[in-house]
Formats: C-alpha cells, structure tokens, sequence
C-alpha cells in the first residue's frame, strides 16, 4: 500500500511529536545534571562536572545498582522458565479453567503497582509469615516479569506449524530432543525479547520494590 504524500508527512509530523514528549523530558533531565545550581533553576546559569563526580564516588549508589541487577536477572530467570513453561501449556492443551489461568498470569501487569504491592506485602508478612528480603523482592518482581515473557512466546506459537514437531516425533525424536532442535530455536527471538523487556521493567521498579523489600535493601530506583 502506497501512501500520499500528505499522509506521509501527517504520520511523519505525529511521530515525530510523540517522540518529543517522550525523550524531551529525558533531555531536560540529563542538561539538569550539568546544572551548577544546587537549586536545579532553569535555564542553568553554568555548567559543571561536580554532580557527576560525586554520583561516581557515592559507594551507595554502585551498591544498589549491583542489587537491581542481581534482583532483574533472578526474576528474569524465573520468567523465562515459567512464562515458557505456561505458555507451551496453555496453547498446546485444552483443560478447565484455561482462560482462568490466561487471565490470572496477565493480571499483575494490569493491576497498578500500589495495589499489587501491598497485595504481595500482605502475603508474605500476615499469610505466609515471611520476612521481607531480598528473595521477596525477586518473587514479587517474577509475577510480572513472567506476564512479558508469557505475552510473547504465546505470540511466537500461535504462529508456529506443529508439522515440524509432529515430523520429529515420527522421525523418533523424543519430547526433549524435539524441544531442544524444533521448538526452542523458533522460540529463541521471542524468548530474547521477553527477557529484555522482563529485565528493564524489573530492573525500573519502584513501587513494588517499596513493599516487598526488607531493611537494608536498596534498588538503584529507591
């Protein structure tokens, strides 16, 4: 389909908007770092180096970027596996309670942050009796992480063929060597891109973070 070339320039003239609102805050924030004003005025009256150099020198700072790695790559971990696990489950077999199982996995995404917070924070502290610690914050970062990478490998195999599976298998390749050779490297890109998308939103969080985290765990976003 060929368009206009008035549409052409409508859709340029839209996107282009939408990517100032989006990145001109971003820049705001980042000539602010060069603000010499400790009272951040705008426009800076002169530029420096000072802040940078302090943020390279704060050992709190590397600390917490240290934990929300560690924190973004156990939850990705655990998404991958289970986000891959559940999607294969519920598009390959058909069961009560299916579309129930849909909907519960896709809901900590939808929920707001605060509500899915305090929900888990319940949880651990008056259900389940846990103190809050590291290991809580990567459970409570993994229920929507799980949602990305659910999302896109139930995208990848709702476009899949089962004729090379089925081929495999008559061949006489077993559930994991057909797994192993068929259907993980279709599923490779997909799996790629959830875990991106897993690790930048754990990686990001601050309100789940919030509630889930004991004393003493600090996230670069806290």
């Amino acid at each position: 389909m060929r368009l206009s070339r008035a549409a052409r320039i409508t859709l340029g003239s839209i996107s282009a908007l939408v990517l100032v609102f989006i990145y001109l805050p971003l820049a705001v924030v980042l000539i602010n770092s060069f603000n010499s004003s400790q009272n951040m005025t705008w426009p800076p009256p002169s530029f420096t180096l000072n802040w940078w150099v302090k943020a390279g020198e704060s050992d709190a700072m590397f600390k917490a970027v240290g934990v929300s790695a560690t924190v973004a790559l156990a939850s990705t971990a655990i998404a991958l596996v289970l986000g891959t696990l559940i999607a294969l489950a519920l598009s390959r077999y058909k069961f009560f309670g299916r579309e129930a199982v849909s909907l519960l996995i896709i809901l900590p995404i939808v929920l707001p942050g605060i509500v899915t917070g305090i929900a888990l924070n319940n949880g651990f502290r008056t259900i389940l009796g846990i103190n809050l610690t590291m290991a809580t914050v990567i459970i409570a970062h993994a229920t929507f992480c799980v949602v990305t990478v659910y999302n896109n490998v139930m995208a990848r195999l709702s476009r899949l063929s089962p004729n090379l599976e089925d081929a495999s298998a008559d061949l006489g390749a077993g559930v994991w060597t057909t797994f192993r050779l068929v259907t993980f490297p279709q599923l490779r890109s997909a799996l790629i891109a959830g875990a991106l998308l897993a690790f930048a939103l754990s990686f990001d969080e601050i309100i789940v973070t919030t509630f889930t985290a004991g004393a003493g765990v600090e996230t670069l976003p806290i």
